[in-house]
């Protein structure tokens, strides 16, 4: 249950005052601040795994792919609860097999989203199967598809941690090939480099990352992690530095002020997560924006002949 879900309910009958204080509920906040330790440390975890995969997703065209991904992940972690097993473990299969198929039978854009077209469905339902099959608590399965704050325990923590960490050593040694082959993917084949493996490489990681980000957001709401913070920071900057930077800085407060508000509230994280996500990202839009339009009137200018103005 979430923190202070007993007390945002009992509120819910003063009215809208009540449902407020459930949305933004900061009474007793610092006894509740220590149970989320191990949420605030897996949080920033997948502000890191997130922002770094993110870059490579708008890079590659992928959001769709990560939502087809998180559709059999979802299905992984409703069967591993069904089966009473770990629910990461069965949250990573179905990740990597949804990868790992998209990978390997969708080369092209056109073939990639037919395949991610078939597997969504495929997977949203298994997943729905096994949730109804599950006699258990009705939070365990609301949690897979948006989100738990308090759902990480030690164990749990240590398998994140643990994948984080393959996911990064990965990105590490693929980050500068698989960035040339997906800017130019051309090129990089005549350059000799194995663009279909770097391809495959980075769907296997990608399944990873997402697996992760699902214990957290839940299956429904990844996209807020995986694409939204570095679709703003492409907004602001193209540098191969500066972009991965912001990426993992948008991530990161959009996961840990979403845990803290949600903290003392009976919402799920989820709804923190994303509106946090989506604020970050109008911003940028709009100082992009407003960038383009400055540097507008100042390129037309550089290009007319010596003598010539531009009226503003």
């Amino acid at each position: 249950m979430t923190p202070g879900a007993e007390s945002g309910g009992g509120l819910a009958a003063r009215g809208e005052d009540g449902i407020w204080q459930q949305i933004f509920n900061f009474d007793q906040y610092g006894e509740l601040l220590g149970l989320v330790h191990g949420s605030l440390l897996a949080g920033a975890l997948l502000g890191l795994v997130g922002g770094l995969a993110g870059v490579f997703v708008i890079m590659r065209d992928l959001p769709f792919a990560v939502h087809g991904i998180s559709e059999l992940s979802f299905a992984g972690a409703a069967a591993a609860l069904l089966m009473g097993v770990n629910i990461v473990a069965g949250s990573i299969v179905g990740s990597l097999l949804a990868a790992a198929a998209i990978g390997m039978l969708g080369v092209r854009a056109r073939d990639r989203n037919s395949v991610i077209g078939i597997i969504m469905p495929f997977g949203l339902g298994l997943g729905v199967l096994f949730l109804a099959l599950y006699q258990g608590r009705a939070a365990n399965k609301f949690g897979i598809l948006t989100g738990q704050i308090v759902a990480v325990d030690t164990p749990q923590l240590s398998w994140l941690v643990g994948v984080s960490a393959v996911v990064l050593t990965a990105l590490a040694l693929i980050w500068r090939p698989l960035t040339f082959a997906s800017a130019d993917p051309e090129v990089a084949e005549a350059r000799g480099l194995p663009v279909r493996g770097l391809s495959l490489g980075f769907m296997v990681v990608l399944g990873l990352a997402v697996a992760l980000c699902v214990q957290i957001v839940g299956a429904l709401l990844v996209l807020a992690l995986l694409v939204t913070p570095a679709a703003a920071a492409a907004r602001l900057t193209a540098s191969p530095v500066l972009l991965p930077v912001l990426s993992v800085v948008f991530a990161f407060v959009a996961m840990e002020g979403g845990i803290l508000l949600a903290l003392g509230s009976a919402i799920p994280i989820s709804p923190y997560v994303t509106t946090l996500s989506f604020l970050i990202y109008l911003g940028c839009r709009l100082v992009g924006s407003r960038r383009a339009r400055r540097a507008r009137p100042a390129a037309v200018a550089g290009s007319l002949p010596d003598g010539v103005k531009v009226d503003t």
